[in-house]
């Protein structure tokens, strides 16, 4: 067998078409960190101010860990120690909100059910929705408590009502964040309360708010609520980029250790990306620095749709099958994400061992597609089978080894 390399497109070609995108790409290099002298009154993570990596360079930010990850393609277009542990905080309480939706979406919980509010959730410190002593709260008010006004006590109504305490239904957190690949995240309680050993990476965030979005459309507009009024106090959403329109959810949070995170999402058109920063030293620097970042994720970077899921990339020869070829396929829209800057020197080519050896079975990973230039970080995207291909029997490979090796065809 030999190798063969084609390339398919080049240049400003491959931007004719644009779209939505293949997950799992990231192109974002390592981001570089200093330190500087801490700063802001009671405040023990200082930002630094040190660059972040990005496909197009550093690009600085006063947050301590900072990640944007493109929803359709899941590439990478921001890093700044993504993938080191952190206090998580209030975004904890995406974990949460999940697993109540799950319920939800099993039929084992209900929006108009009454939960039972129990002494240890009235007395909850921190951010509350002000749960009554002895009472009930409806299941789809303690998500808009949890939510618009990030509280605690709903937490602690929902954990002990699905899983009997709290302590249980963190188990059950901890069992979705193994399952998801959460490898950076342990938690300890429900809430996002300070305990040294609840910990998260801005990346794990990233992926657990993609997994919220994705999962439960039908859930997701109480992210977009502006405000909540339950037994008669009112409070606005806490999320500021929420609060200017700039994105649809998902959550904020802040301690003492970890400073001022965020979690957001926003939608431009087709494109979606997911925003965490944290370690920021004030809530007006989180405000300023994640719709900095923000909009410049949607300015910089564009979504190319290579091939569709329809599309046959490339008609691979076929050795001693009962077809001569097969297609190759991306299985799925094949998108990535680029800086703008990129269109004139990104090339496409494909890469597999022709010919290919039957039997063939569909799916089969057979090569790759590969996207590089000048400038560009190489990036690679599976290609498989798109049909499968039976071997020849005995009388059929006597007559092609023969075809092949006598009369050279």
């Amino acid at each position: 067998m030999m190798l063969d390399r084609r390339r398919l497109l080049a240049g400003s070609a491959i931007l004719s078409v644009a779209g939505l995108s293949v997950a799992g790409m990231s192109v974002a290099g390592e981001a570089r960190a200093q330190r500087r002298p801490a700063h802001g009154r009671g405040q023990a993570v200082a930002p630094t101010g040190s660059p972040a990596g990005t496909p197009m360079g550093a690009l600085d930010t006063q947050a301590r860990w900072a990640v944007i990850i493109d929803f359709n393609s899941g590439a990478t277009l921001l890093d700044k120690d993504a993938d080191a542990q952190m206090p998580p905080s209030s975004m904890t309480k995406l974990m949460t909100i999940y697993l109540v939706y799950g319920l939800l979406k099993a039929g084992r919980l209900n929006l108009n059910q009454e939960l039972p509010v129990s002494e240890k959730a009235w007395k909850m410190q921190g951010s509350k929705m002000f749960v009554p002593l002895g009472g009930s709260v409806r299941v789809e008010d303690l998500i808009r408590g949890l939510i618009v006004q990030s509280g605690n006590d709903a937490c602690i109504v929902l954990a002990e009502a699905v899983a009997g305490s709290e302590d249980q239904f963190v188990e059950l957190m901890n069992a979705k964040a193994k399952e998801f690949g959460l490898t950076n995240t342990h938690y300890r309680n429900c809430t996002g309360w300070p305990d040294p050993d609840q910990k998260m990476s801005c990346r794990d965030i990233a992926s657990l708010a993609k997994h919220l979005i994705q999962d439960f459309p039908e859930y997701y507009h109480y992210d977009n609520e502006r405000s909540f009024k339950y037994g008669g106090i009112e409070q606005q959403n806490r999320n500021p980029l929420v609060q200017k329109g700039i994105a649809d959810g998902l959550k904020t949070g802040h301690t003492e250790s970890g400073g001022y995170g965020l979690v957001a999402s926003a939608i431009r058109g087709e494109r979606r990306v997911i925003l965490v920063v944290n370690g920021l030293a004030s809530m007006h620097a989180r405000r300023e620095e994640s719709e900095r970042l923000l909009e410049w994720s949607f300015r910089e970077f564009e979504d190319v749709v290579l091939f569709t899921a329809a599309d046959t990339v490339e008609s691979a020869k076929v050795w001693l099958g009962t077809h001569s070829t097969v297609p190759l396929v991306g299985g799925r829209d094949l998108v990535i994400t680029m800086p703008r800057q990129w269109r004139q020197s990104a090339k496409i080519e494909v890469q597999y061992q022709s010919p290919v050896a039957a039997p063939i079975d569909r799916g089969e990973v057979l090569g790759k597609l590969i996207v590089s230039g000048q400038g560009v970080p190489a990036m690679e995207m599976p290609l498989l089978a798109g049909a499968d291909v039976p071997r020849l029997g005995l009388p059929g490979r006597a007559v092609a080894v023969m075809s092949r090796y006598v009369l050279g065809s």
